[in-house]
């Protein structure tokens, strides 16, 4: 599976074929994110791109901000925006492979960019590496696509694959999508 590798993204950002990259947060995440009060939260933000997600939560006083990526490029990229955001906390890494213990996994595009036959896998390692009582929240695709990355997807399908590892899990219709992806992005949030 070439996309599981660090040269197949790593290319990506070299040739600026990011069409996934808003350029800013999401504004469903940044909801969330403007609700949640305890800064000390150990946040893990995987395929995290070029980090628009970290660098909000950077500018609320969060400190304790991992991100995690295939590919070296964004990850530089965020180190050369955000001042002060420590180099320890980013991983050149394979999802699948990490280790640590995190509070909060915030999804942005991790998900629709793996092989539809490893999102068992993810459900498994994503509550792997949350604390007790722990999250899963971000956004998934809620309409099919082919050949990807990116594959779409359907909340059903989602249950299938997260109901075994967590004790609560939800998937709502977003309402603020950004306008090309209106109606078409669910809302997870998924406690272990």
């Amino acid at each position: 599976m070439e996309h599981l590798s660090e040269e197949f993204w790593s290319n990506r950002y070299k040739e600026e074929s990011t069409g996934w990259d808003l350029g800013v947060i999401s504004p469903p995440i940044k909801a969330y994110f403007n609700q949640v009060e305890d800064k000390d939260l150990k946040i893990l933000i995987p395929g995290c791109g070029n980090g628009h997600e970290a660098e909000y939560l950077h500018s609320l006083g969060f400190e304790n901000i991992h991100v995690l990526d295939f590919a070296r490029e964004p990850l530089d990229a965020l180190l050369g925006r955000v001042e002060g955001f420590p180099r320890e906390n980013t991983h050149c890494d394979d999802f699948f492979k990490h280790d640590g213990e995190y509070d909060l996994i915030v999804e942005q595009t991790l998900f629709c960019a793996i092989d539809p036959k490893l999102r068992v896998d993810y459900a498994e390692n994503a509550s792997r590496l949350l604390k007790p009582s722990g999250k899963l929240i971000g956004l998934f695709f809620e309409f099919e696509l082919d050949g990807g990355p990116p594959y779409g997807g359907e909340r059903k399908e989602y249950l299938n694959y997260f109901t075994p590892h967590f004790s609560s899990v939800q998937f709502e219709d977003c309402y603020n999508s950004i306008q090309p992806r209106a109606g078409r992005e669910l809302f997870g949030i998924l406690r272990k």
